[in-house]
């Protein structure tokens, strides 16, 4: 993955000229700004220590830093976020929502369990695609985050639960392949900066045409995870507006592809809607379109919302679509939301602190 030049992050010597924010920036970028403001190199490592594992919100907090230099580049921003909203559900599950340096309000979730911390990011703010289901949809959309604003949740929860924090899911607020560049940045600073491994690294869509195919040829490690909730066409097509420029045969053909590129498993997910989507033969047409490469499905009961009618099926009716799935030798799994009174599904808790 390639970052972002050097030469965008803006000597203060020039405070004419806004300056974008340091967080997200490699070690080499960081040298290369802090010489380019007359510092000796080793003071971009020192700069690196203190966004990333010390958590420094301003330049002028780094006490290793002479006064002289702290005052120089103090208007100089990080790139930190602040909490606007916490909600805590009973099992441990921390939503946020956070602002902007503009004022606009993102999801993040904090999902704790015994062994692991996971951070559910957000990758715009709201967002395009108007899934009929999600809650973020109706939201409308604003605007693409910027790679420290992708970061800066990441180490907000770090922070907040005291924590290192071990996995990251890309499957907040947005759709990531529409903010490629930026995702792409954020994942290369969450591993090489951040020291996630690449694998502990989750990436989800909803599938733009030719942007897996882009994926591919970056070769990483993370876990590719592609929306998938409707076993054809006509039915996915109501679920998700998107799909009636992108056929679900050329998305599953774009999946192959990725597979065949990177050797990397392909999870899909897979929304349960009671009576919608849910029907023992909607399992079994699912299962034809997945043979013939490595994949994995989670099945996920549904998170009611206000804005829709969909309901989540019983457990009996879960149980049969999963049994169908294995019985046609599909690897797959329920995946049950954590957090449900904590308004967990995405784009819950924003709306309804927005009234």
């Amino acid at each position: 993955m390639s970052a972002t030049p050097v030469t965008q992050l803006t000597p203060s010597s020039q405070p004419q000229q806004p300056c974008l924010p340091l967080l997200g920036a490699s070690v080499t970028e960081l040298t290369g700004w802090v010489q380019q403001q007359g510092q000796p190199a080793y003071r971009g490592k020192q700069l690196h220590d203190w966004i990333y594992h010390k958590g420094v919100r301003s330049l002028t907090d780094i006490s290793v830093f002479s006064k002289q230099w702290r005052a120089a580049v103090a208007d100089v921003p990080i790139g930190r976020s602040t909490i606007h909203h916490r909600s805590v559900a009973s099992d441990g599950t921390v939503k946020y929502l956070l602002q902007l340096s503009d004022g606009e309000i993102v999801e993040t979730v904090g999902i704790p369990t015994d062994k692991r911390l996971t951070v559910c990011v957000s990758t715009q703010v709201g967002c395009p695609m108007a899934c009929d289901f999600c809650a973020t949809g109706k939201g409308g959309y604003k605007r693409n985050l910027e790679r420290h604003e992708i970061v800066d949740q990441v180490l907000t929860v770090q922070e907040d639960f005291q924590q290192r924090v071990s996995h990251v899911v890309f499957m907040g607020m947005g759709e990531p392949l529409l903010n490629t560049e930026n995702v792409l940045a954020a994942l290369r600073s969450l591993n090489q900066d951040v020291g996630i491994g690449q694998r502990s690294l989750t990436l989800s869509t909803v599938g733009i045409r030719d942007r897996i195919s882009q994926l591919a040829e970056h070769h990483l490690q993370v876990t590719l995870a592609v929306s998938l909730h409707a076993p054809n066409q006509a039915l996915r097509e109501q679920l998700i507006p998107s799909a009636r420029s992108y056929h679900i045969e050329d998305l599953l053909a774009e999946c192959r592809e990725y597979v065949a590129i990177t050797g990397r498993r392909i999870s899909f997910e897979y929304i349960l809607l009671a009576g919608v989507n849910d029907l023992p033969e909607h399992a079994l047409e699912l299962s034809k379109h997945l043979r013939g490469f490595q994949n994995h499905v989670n099945l996920i009961p549904y998170n009611p919302i206000d804005e829709v009618d969909y309901k989540r099926p019983s457990g009996d009716r879960i149980q049969a679509f999963l049994t169908v799935l294995q019985q046609q030798h599909i690897a797959v799994s329920v995946r049950y939301s954590r957090g449900l009174e904590a308004d967990a599904a995405c784009g819950q808790l924003r709306t309804k602190t927005s009234r």
